[in-house]
């Protein structure tokens, strides 16, 4: 029993290899028609021969629920059972765990179900899974593992993944010296740092023959899923069959042959072709539409199975409404027939070398819906997006870009420099303790306090993304309102940045996790999560100003955000004005001058000193004398009884006690407040 790689595409992680099991020679990348209960649903055997899959996937628990262990000990396994001469997969039950809890309880014993057809409950563990799969003689046996909701929390994720662990253990214990191959299973839903926990203690776990990634295709996105799939298949072993269960449509098939996948199964091609859907090289067709109830074309004219060589897609539309079983079995055969020329065709073009250009010409085809009968016919002119939600308006400068606008005020977020450049340059660029996380040398906590249309955060994350050995980073958005996010989020015309994933994944769940990032979204007022929120390092102060947000401007806000922060801090803000100024530095803060931001001489960095910060220009002595002359050196929620000892407590201030009166500002070092 081998496994081989013998290329990986240029530009890609796909792989073409040859697995030898105990009853067939399999050619990867490989799909496995699902024969649940031994059987593949509508195909005879002959059907099945015909279309000559080399492994098929049959299922532990439903075979143990029907006919039993002891039947297929008695003859001899599924495989003269059932007539297959060819190989066989086993699924461990494990989906059963996650797709049958309303009927089952979990222990660290394992699973007990209680299935309608028996009177007895059904006892799966680790050890009864692999005794089931060695009566079944299957070439390939999975481990028992609990599969969770991909979209579970943290913690439920942890408990399921260190379970499996567990029982992937008791599970190796139980093949005893079977030799049948054994495939471990990666968990951990879709936060990274589980996935990579789970790798890591798997393959350190001599004995596994290959190694699955379970727990996907059970309620993330298609984007959550890619880049789980990516990150896992890099954290397995090269020289061992990776095996992506239970994914999924042609395109998802091949983005993950593309990310280095070599293994799958799905039961798409037999389930919708019960509905009347069928795979074709016409985009995918729906037969149950009105429109093919007169059509006399062939389904697919490139396919000869007997749906689309002798018979009219009339005829098949008049099965599928009938709900007669041929229909079910002509587009089952033509759906699967269809899957396997796609794994054949694209282990030719690992072998010929042009598997990048394959990739590229049909992730666009596959994606395709009816294309001789769309059916969605677009209108002549689309309906023009909102440009208004709540408060806000999208209003757009004359030089180009579009800003949000609060329509009350008439203030608008970003609206003198393009968005994204003034995001970047501003908050993102001058961070000193930024530029280490993104080396790698520290992790960070930032806190991007009024996400308005999140041009800050994505600027953020850009810099993240071309720095792919950046340390962990958490990132907090607080905002009240959303709907200015809401009016970005639909309207990525002049809003590309928002063309992303993490933003629409962050709206949707309020959270968004990949690989050494979390996003977290805080809805409501920024004061009630001030003091509950993980401590930030790095701030971006960007709330509209005082008149909108009058709050988030005063003393006693900057007085309690000061005393959240205990180490290095940054606080960047796009204002440089003199009472601005005077509230940070009377609330605790060091005060340097941020860079020039449009018809804005300067911005604002507010410091909690240390020496690695230093390089910030700090304001010295002719600030003070500046500040002297100023028609408004308070902000309005001072009251003027409080100015005198304001001016005592700024006088005094270690940011300029250590400067002698005729110095400049300059690049000093900070003295500890």
């Amino acid at each position: 029993m081998t496994f081989a790689i013998h290329t990986i595409a240029a530009g890609s992680r796909a792989r073409r290899g040859t697995l030898v099991t105990a009853h067939a020679t399999v050619e990867t990348p490989v799909f496995m028609p699902v024969g649940t209960r031994g059987a593949v649903r509508t195909q005879t055997l002959a059907q099945l021969e015909a279309l000559a899959p080399a492994l098929i996937l049959a299922n532990t628990y439903h075979l143990m629920v029907r006919p039993g262990p002891d039947v297929l000990e008695r003859m001899g396994g599924l495989h003269p059972w059932m007539g297959w001469k060819r190989g066989i997969l086993t699924d461990s039950g494990g989906f059963q765990v996650f797709s049958l809890a309303a009927g089952r309880t979990i222990s660290e014993e394992g699973a007990v179900f209680r299935p309608r057809s028996s009177g007895k409950p059904i006892v799966m563990t680790p050890e009864s899974s692999i005794a089931m799969q060695r009566a079944i003689g299957s070439d390939i046996m999975m481990v028992l593992d609990q599969c969770i909701d991909s979209t579970s929390s943290l913690a439920d994720a942890r408990a399921a993944m260190e379970l499996t662990h567990r029982w992937a253990r008791r599970s190796l214990a139980a093949r005893g010296d079977s030799a049948q191959q054994l495939f471990a299973i990666v968990q951990g839903a879709c936060y990274p740092e589980l996935r990579r926990e789970s790798a890591r203690v798997l393959t350190d776990i001599a004995g596994f023959d290959g190694y699955a990634i379970g727990g996907l295709a059970v309620g993330e996105s298609k984007a959550e899923r890619e880049d789980t799939t990516e990150l896992t298949a890099e954290l397995l072993p090269r020289d061992r069959p990776r095996y992506l269960m239970g994914v999924g449509t042609p395109l998802d098939i091949l983005e993950a042959v593309h990310r280095g996948i070599d293994m799958f199964d799905c039961i798409l091609p037999t389930a919708w072709a019960q509905h009347g859907k069928a795979f074709t090289s016409h985009g995918r067709i729906d037969l149950r539409r009105g429109v093919h109830r007169m059509a006399e074309q062939p389904l697919d004219a490139t396919c000869d199975c007997d749906a689309c060589r002798l018979y009219t897609r009339s005829y098949l539309h008049h099965l599928v409404k009938c709900e007669e079983p041929l229909g079910w079995q002509l587009l089952s055969f033509h759906n699967l027939k269809f899957y396997l020329s796609l794994m054949a065709r694209i282990r030719a073009a690992l072998d010929a070398g042009t598997f990048a250009a394959f990739h590229a010409e049909q992730r666009e085809h596959l994606a395709l819906d009816d294309v001789d009968n769309p059916p969605l016919r677009q209108p002549r002119a689309a309906p023009p997006r909102a440009t208004t939600r709540g408060a806000f308006r999208i209003a757009t400068s004359t030089q180009g870009f579009s800003s949000i606008e609060h329509v009350a005020s008439g203030e608008k977020m970003h609206s003198v420099n393009q968005p994204d450049a003034e995001a970047e340059r501003v908050y993102v660029a001058q961070s000193l303790l930024l530029a280490q996380a993104l080396a790698g040398l520290r992790p960070l906590v930032v806190w991007d306090v009024g996400l308005g249309a999140a041009h800050n955060a994505l600027a953020l994350i850009r810099a993240l993304d071309a720095h792919p050995q950046h340390a962990a980073v958490e990132l907090h958005s607080f905002e009240r309102d959303l709907d200015a996010f809401h009016l970005a989020l639909a309207n990525t015309g002049p809003f590309a940045h928002l063309r992303h994933a993490a933003p629409h994944i962050l709206a949707h769940r309020g959270r968004f996790v990949r690989d050494r990032l979390v996003w977290q979204l805080h809805t409501g007022d920024f004061l009630d999560h001030l003091a509950t929120a993980p401590r930030p390092d790095v701030i971006f102060y960007d709330p509209f100003s005082s008149k909108v947000d009058t709050p988030l401007w005063s003393l006693a806000t900057f007085r309690a955000l000061r005393a959240r922060l205990t180490g290095p801090a940054e606080l960047f803000t796009y204002t440089a004005s003199t009472a601005l100024r005077t509230s940070l530095l009377a609330a605790g803060f060091h005060v340097a001058r941020g860079v020039p931001s449009g018809p804005k001489e300067e911005t604002t960095i507010a410091l909690v000193p240390a020496p690695e910060l230093s390089a910030h220009p700090l304001l010295g002595p002719d600030w003070l004398a500046r500040r002297a002359r100023s028609t408004a050196p308070f902000a309005p929620d001072i009251p003027p009884a409080d100015h005198a000892e304001l001016e005592r407590t700024l006088a005094s201030h270690p940011q300029f006690a250590t400067r002698t009166a005729g110095s400049r500002d300059s690049n000093l070092a900070i003295d500890p407040p």
